[in-house]
């Protein structure tokens, strides 16, 4: 879907679709309802001038009986009708969620380009909940729409002009109501804008709090959400300005709709055009049209603030992806030999590099920025501008972005934690709660030391993101997801930045042995993981400055010497 041109309307379109079934069974109770509630004036009208007026017991009491009945009627289907509605609405905002979640992790990539992860949030949860309830809006509308029809027949039955009145007036009027619906739905879209805004810096603050607190930048992050928050509540004020012009201009015109109505009533009762119970079922009728004109309103509000949020969710859908969809599977035999020719993105200026299969290679940097340019092409982050990435002799544009993920698994050191315990982060695929099978890997990172000195060991909770731990325990347990996954070709960046010289070098060989026989790249400058590596490239000026053993560069080049002893 990320590559389709998707609008607001398709979106709205297709909420509306997908929930047709429900939408029809919500609209034909709300009708029955609306009938029911329009009939009340009418068979009041008809109790007074066939039974009250003709003093007549019998009477009174069938027509009150009729009336119990329909208002037994129009409760149980307003009951049933509404909880159709709901359902459909929830439904509607839950397909939503779930498209939206699906677009962000998608695995061409895409969807979060130039947006915090606050921002997406926003988008999959008010967004979506705000065009799931256009269908509720919908459903409304039909309903209300019910209501003036059958209110304008009975009138057109008990008097022409009344009925005339109601069936010319009501058009224009909701005509009027959808103009002054526009600049509402042009400021909430600017609200949700402004307010997804603010919660993806918020959640970006939260995120790094710990390292804001070891700044002594608190303060400056408080002014910085403080800003934000601000232009956000400008946005909603203004939204909701405008909202409260929109209903009150809309009840105005409402009300005087139905003055004319009453005049007219009025005036021809005076004439004797209309008995005294056709007088009160006008009147009636004149009164019951607040509720559906009330809810054409609402309705309007509804859509306009509806569309701002389609838009949104349509710029997510339809974002193009980071990297071109292959559709080839990996090589179920696939040694993992890796191999860059020419490549070519940001930094890289036209990098040649072979990683042979079975090997631990170690890639070093000059510059952090070539660490991330490299990492991004293995991954997939983002395709080379100039000349190809292959593994195993074939291209990875030709191959499925899912399928190669699962086969090059790039760990970078920056990757999050999730809420629950350690070994539920470990065994991330959740194949084992208790993480039981990942030992050896925990081991191979150190992590098992991190879990004795839990107060619960591997089951304690490591809390959102992780923080929970310190910044050497985060990387260590990130070093044994990756390992416990087991991926054919394993690339990890810089494991062990925030560990003691000692933990490093534990982890430097628990590596090495762990991933004996199988592709592995450490893209680090760190002198202990180079040192037990079989071969070491060093990436300089963009390209490939110098190969060979960690030793043998580290003796005989000088600014690779420099880089890593620094």
């Amino acid at each position: 879907m990320g590559a389709e041109a998707v609008s607001g309307r398709d979106v709205l379109r297709g909420t509306v679709r997908g929930q047709g079934r429900r939408v029809g069974v919500a609209a034909v109770l709300g009708c029955v309802h609306q009938l029911g509630e329009a009939m009340t004036p009418v068979l009041i009208g008809v109790v007074i001038d066939q039974a009250v007026a003709g003093r007549d017991g019998g009477r009174l009491v069938l027509w009150l009986v009729v009336l119990a009945v329909v208002y037994v009627c129009l409760s149980w289907s307003f009951r049933l009708g509404a909880l159709a509605g709901e359902r459909s609405a929830e439904e509607a905002g839950h397909v939503l969620r779930l498209a939206v979640v699906r677009r962000v992790l998608d695995a061409r990539g895409g969807a979060e380009s130039d947006r915090l992860s606050g921002e997406l949030a926003n988008v999959a949860t008010e967004d979506a909940k705000r065009v799931g309830a256009v269908t509720m809006a919908l459903m409304n509308g039909i309903w209300a729409l019910a209501g003036i029809t059958v209110s304008a027949v009975a009138l057109l039955l008990t008097s022409v002009p009344l009925g005339l009145v109601v069936l010319l007036g009501t058009p224009v009027l909701l005509w009027l109501g959808h103009l002054l619906s526009k600049p509402l739905e042009r400021r909430s879209e600017a609200e949700q804008d402004q307010a997804a805004g603010a919660a993806g810096v918020a959640a970006d603050l939260v995120a790094g709090l710990r390292v804001l607190r070891g700044l002594g930048a608190q303060g400056a992050a408080v002014e910085r959400y403080r800003r934000t928050s601000r232009v956000s509540l400008v946005a909603t004020l203004r939204a909701a300005r405008a909202e409260s012009w929109q209903s009150g201009l809309v009840l105005a015109l409402t009300g005087c709709f139905l003055a004319l109505i009453a005049w007219v009533g009025g005036r021809l009762a005076l004439d004797g055009s209309l008995s005294l119970g056709q007088l009160v079922s006008a009147v009636g009728l004149a009164l019951f049209l607040v509720g559906p004109l009330e809810t054409f309103a609402w309705v309007n509000a509804e859509l306009a603030q509806g569309r701002a949020s389609a838009a949104r969710i349509a710029k997510v859908l339809g974002a193009g992806p980071a990297v071109a969809g292959g559709e080839e599977p990996v090589p179920a035999d696939a040694r993992g030999e890796l191999r860059l020719s020419g490549v070519r993105l940001r930094v890289l200026d036209g990098v040649d590099l072979r990683v042979p299969a079975g090997r631990l290679t170690g890639i070093a940097v000059s510059d952090p920025a070539l660490a991330d340019a490299l990492l991004d092409c293995l991954g997939r982050e983002a395709d080379p501008e100039a000349g190809a990435v292959e593994l195993d002799g074939v291209s990875l544009t030709r191959v499925d972005p899912a399928a190669l993920r699962a086969a090059v698994l790039v760990a970078r050191h920056d990757a999050a934690l999730f809420e629950g315990s350690l070994a539920a982060n470990v065994v991330a695929a959740g194949e084992d709660p208790d993480g039981a099978a990942a030992g050896p890997a925990m081991a191979a990172a150190d992590a098992d030391e991190v879990a004795r000195a839990l107060p619960y060991g591997a089951g304690t909770d490591v809390g959102e993101g992780g923080r929970s731990l310190s910044g050497g325990q985060r990387q260590r347990v990130l070093l044994a997801r990756a390992l416990h996954a087991a991926p054919p070709v394993l690339v990890v960046h810089d494991p062990t930045t925030a560990v003691d010289a000692a933990t490093e070098a534990r982890i430097a060989r628990g590596l090495g042995d762990f991933r004996r026989g199988r592709t592995t790249v450490v893209v680090t400058n760190s002198p202990a993981l180079l040192a037990v590596t079989d071969h070491v490239v060093f990436l300089d000026g963009g390209r490939v400055g110098a190969e060979g053993t960690h030793e043998e560069l580290a003796r005989t080049h000088e600014t690779y010497r420099g880089t890593v002893w620094a």
